[in-house]
């Protein structure tokens, strides 16, 4: 439990320094990913590459199209993916990676503007980049001092920064996050709508002045727990239930003598095709109903039924 409360204490005094030592190189960098009319192209080695293809990962998910090259794999071809008008981060703690030094004199006869993420400000890949974000440590958490863990866990928390700094200035949006994000729990609590998981075929409905016992049939068949009653132009006039049937039959009343008009619901609660999924949940929540009949914007002629458990099956919560 010690040690590891030391290492947590070490890491965080490192990102605490980091913290009160950001200033212009980081401003330079946000503005050059920026104004760049090309990708972001993170590159590493060992440790150091893992979190290029993290920070890549981010980059790409958050507004700011990127990608990950491996240095080794640059040197021999890959280094043809990268174009001028993109941007090149290289990542090395020591700043002397010969895999990355390797390729760092092609970039610059092509014109590539590179940022370094290193720990030294004197090292050769920072004398050669564009852009030095140096993130100097006192000493890594691991209790012999040997393995990235300081190192990383700044350069990491760096990199995210950056990722924020241009989401803020791309005003990058919930809606845009959930775009590229689809099968996430946010992607399709924002993205899908009422007319993505309407039931649209075979509606239980009926006119108004329709005998009960026979839109109890039709209940009984929609297997929706509701039948919806129409007027002449398709709109929604009222509603019935299952729960209003064993409502009326534990009052005894002869329902051949009844017509729908006589028992439904005036009034049924009304949803755009439009809508948010997630709205139409919200509403079914708040008025404690099963179902929403799903009307045109324009004619509010019924256009279809959502039901709670088709909003539930598309992990709608």
């Amino acid at each position: 439990m010690q040690e590891g409360r030391n290492v947590l204490s070490i890491e965080r005094d490192a990102i605490d320094v980091i913290d009160q030592t950001l200033g212009q190189p980081f401003i330079d960098a946000v503005r050059l990913i920026l104004n760049t009319k090309g990708n972001v192209i993170f590159s590493g080695v060992g440790k150091s590459g893992h979190i290029g293809r993290k920070l890549a990962a981010t980059f790409s998910s958050t507004g700011t199209t990127a990608f990950f090259v491996h240095s080794d794999e640059a040197a021999h071809g890959d280094l043809g993916m990268v174009k001028k008008e993109d941007v090149f981060v290289a990542i090395s703690f020591s700043g002397e990676s010969d895999e990355l030094l390797t390729i760092l004199p092609a970039l610059k006869a092509m014109g590539v503007k590179i940022i370094c993420m290193t720990g030294r400000a004197d090292s050769s890949l920072a004398k050669v980049s564009d852009v030095s974000l140096v993130t100097p440590i006192t000493r890594e958490a691991c209790p012999l001092n040997l393995a990235p863990t300081s190192s990383t866990t700044v350069t990491m928390a760096l990199g995210d920064a950056i990722a924020g700094a241009c989401m803020v200035a791309k005003h990058f949006s919930r809606e845009d996050f959930a775009r590229s994000h689809p099968a996430g729990a946010l992607g399709r609590r924002l993205l899908l709508k009422v007319q993505d998981v309407m039931r649209s075929k075979s509606l239980p409905i009926v006119q108004p002045q329709t005998p009960l016992l026979d839109a109890i049939e039709v209940l009984s068949k929609g297997r929706l727990g509701v039948v919806f009653a129409v007027d002449a132009y398709q709109k929604p006039e009222g509603v019935f239930t299952e729960g209003d049937l064993c409502r009326l039959l534990r009052k005894s009343v002869d329902l051949a003598a009844l017509r729908l008009v006589d028992v439904m619901k005036s009034n049924p609660r009304l949803v755009s095709p439009k809508a948010p999924a997630h709205a139409a949940l919200h509403l079914i929540q708040e008025s404690q109903i099963n179902q929403l009949a799903v009307v045109d914007d324009e004619t509010q002629q019924l256009r279809g039924i959502v039901h709670v458990q088709d909003l539930i099956a598309k992990k709608i919560y």
